[in-house]
């Protein structure tokens, strides 16, 4: 189930959105202002935004600005709605970083279409990005960063926590990640996976502290609360 955050500060209008975009099947949440939306993008990473121009404390062009000058949020999908009818303004929010822009007033139909295209297009880029809390891992450019910052990682180290991303919430036996990250030919001791790990944790910084030891069993990454 895809997550749409909704940046709307009319009140009336973001409730229309949200509850017609939750009866097509998504998992949506709404928000008043850019700075209640930018606190909860630091926390989940949304599939796709639908963003208004006009906030009560920051432009929505500013917004897309921001979220693609950031390698954690540089390929978020973004629809902007406005009010605004003039090319110009189309124009610019698009040159900025926007992938799609919807006029108001606009139907609960054409909305969910736009939506629906946004996300279907967007969905083979999805896939070359793995994000849990503020760790992103780019695939496409095997790159790892953690809170929009570059974190340099060897090549063990990168595939450890690529298996740990992708089974993220899920224990990973040792054996599982021995075979994985070292190849079923691999004959050290189970020593050397805890020494990756211990690196790995110091090169992620406080993000480190996801990575939890399942005692006799692996390893898992767990989300704080």
């Amino acid at each position: 189930m895809a997550l749409i955050y909704i940046v709307e500060d009319d009140e009336n209008i973001r409730e229309i959105e949200m509850f017609a975009l939750k009866n097509a099947g998504y998992e949506v949440m709404g928000f008043g202002c850019a700075a209640d939306f930018f606190a909860k993008v630091q926390e989940r990473l949304p599939a796709l935004v639908l963003l208004d121009v006009m906030l009560p404390d920051e432009d929505g062009l500013v917004v897309v600005e921001k979220l693609r000058a950031h390698a954690k949020t540089r390929r978020v999908p973004v629809i902007m709605a406005t009010a605004k009818t003039t090319e110009l303004d189309k124009v610019k929010g698009l040159d900025l970083g926007a992938d799609d822009y919807i006029t108001k007033p606009f139907g609960v139909m054409e909305l969910i279409s736009r939506v629906k295209a946004l996300l279907r297009r967007s969905s083979g880029m999805e896939e070359q990005r793995l994000y849990f809390g503020p760790v992103l891992m780019d695939q496409e450019q095997r790159a790892v960063f953690v809170d929009g910052t570059l974190c340099e990682l060897t090549y063990k180290e990168y595939e450890l926590l690529r298996v740990l991303l992708v089974h993220a919430g899920i224990v990973c036996t040792r054996d599982m990640i021995l075979e994985r990250v070292w190849g079923t030919d691999f004959e050290g001791e189970s020593r050397t996976l805890d020494m990756h790990i211990k690196t790995l944790r110091q090169k992620l910084g406080a993000a480190g502290s996801m990575i939890k030891t399942i005692r006799n069993v692996g390893y898992m990454l767990i989300e704080e609360k």
